[in-house]
């Protein structure tokens, strides 16, 4: 138990400084720019981000399991195949998801319903942050490897450097330049170049493994196994993106014939999404810290480890949705007042929003460590069954 809790910190305070460096635009954007700014940064843009994000971390996921389950197993060569594997499919896959978002992020936006004083925004955000969507993946894969071997300490140190470089550049961009969401946008890739580059390098350092440019192809083998997880990830954030499209159309239709208009409605939830993307952070940084550790005994056949980290898991995962069901009913007042004061109407909405719609945060927070639980067993059927 002590041994997961020194392995799970890291990489839950990672999570954290993850979503902080999420939310740390629409904090500045919020309070800087504008309610418009604000809804472009949040709602459907960071819905379609973490549509193609959630894929690759679903990948790195993924390659946690397997690589941690090969060096359980003592299969060496395994491991270096299946590292160099992951980090070229990284790469290959960024770039097409980088030219895939500049295309089609416009009628992406469209079709979700994105009203039009915040289209021009939201477009100029979500292209310059495709532009950095490689290092960005490259990251988060080489974070996955370096957890599958032990080491959940160091990818915290990168995070740590690309955030607070993110939020520096994120005032003096903002605040001090005024050159609103494209600002925050740059801040932001800076920020992933920053973690991608230490990664990295760190990565050619030479330890049990270490990478090596010749090897730098995909393994047809290691694919098949990788690949069934990432797809798990990614038709779950599919159906988050229907559910936003579906909420989108809603709010617009609506919202414009109710007190509230049609714009405190789609800012309000783009900022409800950012809370409870923090709280699943939490979530899924339990859930990672034990991914690697089952991955390793399920290797090793050790059976009775798995479900002590199991029943561990659920323990602390329970208590993240207690203590989150209880701040977002009591304290939705001064949730909202972190991203910008508004009017009346704006704060009512806000209460009804974060008691509804985050009222179920507990039984969600279950349900998400339980799939990424399946995950490290390697049963991605069973993980987007339950997803």
């Amino acid at each position: 138990f002590g041994q997961l809790l020194l392995f799970f910190f890291p990489i839950l305070f990672g999570t954290f400084f993850q979503q902080l460096y999420n939310t740390a635009d629409a904090m500045v954007v919020g309070r800087f720019v504008g309610k418009q700014a604000l809804a472009a940064v949040g709602g459907s843009t960071s819905t379609l981000i973490n549509l193609l994000v959630g894929f690759f971390v679903g990948l790195s996921s993924g390659a946690t399991v397997v690589i941690s389950q090969f060096y359980g197993a003592r299969k060496a060569d395994k491991v270096h195949w299946a590292v160099h594997t992951s980090i070229a499919f990284s790469v290959i896959g960024g770039i097409i998801f980088m030219i895939v978002g500049l295309v089609g992020s416009p009628w992406a936006l469209e079709t979700m319903k994105t009203p039009e004083d915040v289209m021009g925004h939201a477009v100029v955000y979500i292209r310059i942050y495709f532009l950095g969507i490689i290092v960005n993946l490259v990251y988060n894969m080489g974070a996955g490897i370096l957890r599958a071997v032990g080491d959940s300490r160091r990818p915290l140190y990168f995070l740590i450097a690309s955030c607070f470089t993110n939020i520096i550049l994120d005032v003096l961009l903002v605040a001090v330049l005024g050159m609103g969401v494209a600002g925050a946008a740059l801040a932001t890739i800076t920020g992933q170049i920053v973690s991608a580059l230490l990664t990295v390098y760190y990565l050619f350092k030479p330890k049990s493994f270490c990478l090596k440019p010749v090897s730098f192809k995909p393994d047809a083998e290691i694919l098949k196994h990788v690949l069934p997880l990432g797809i798990s990830s990614f038709l779950t954030q599919v159906s988050i993106v229907v559910i936003m499209a579906v909420m989108n159309n809603v709010l617009v239709i609506y919202g414009a014939g109710s007190k509230y208009g049609a714009d405190i409605p789609m800012t309000v939830v783009g900022i409800v999404m950012k809370v409870f993307q923090i709280v699943i952070s939490v979530v899924v940084g339990i859930a990672a810290g034990a991914q690697p550790i089952v991955g390793y005994n399920y290797g090793a056949g050790l059976w009775r480890r798995v479900k002590l980290i199991f029943r561990t898991m659920m323990a602390a995962e329970f208590s993240v949705g207690l203590v989150s069901l209880i701040c977002f009913e009591v304290f939705p007042v001064q949730i909202i007042s972190v991203f910008g004061s508004e009017d009346g109407l704006y704060n009512e909405f806000a209460v009804l929003a974060f008691r509804v719609f985050l009222g179920g945060i507990v039984l969600c927070c279950i349900q998400k460590s339980c799939s990424i639980f399946l995950q490290s067993m390697g049963k991605p059927a069973l993980s987007m069954l339950l997803s």
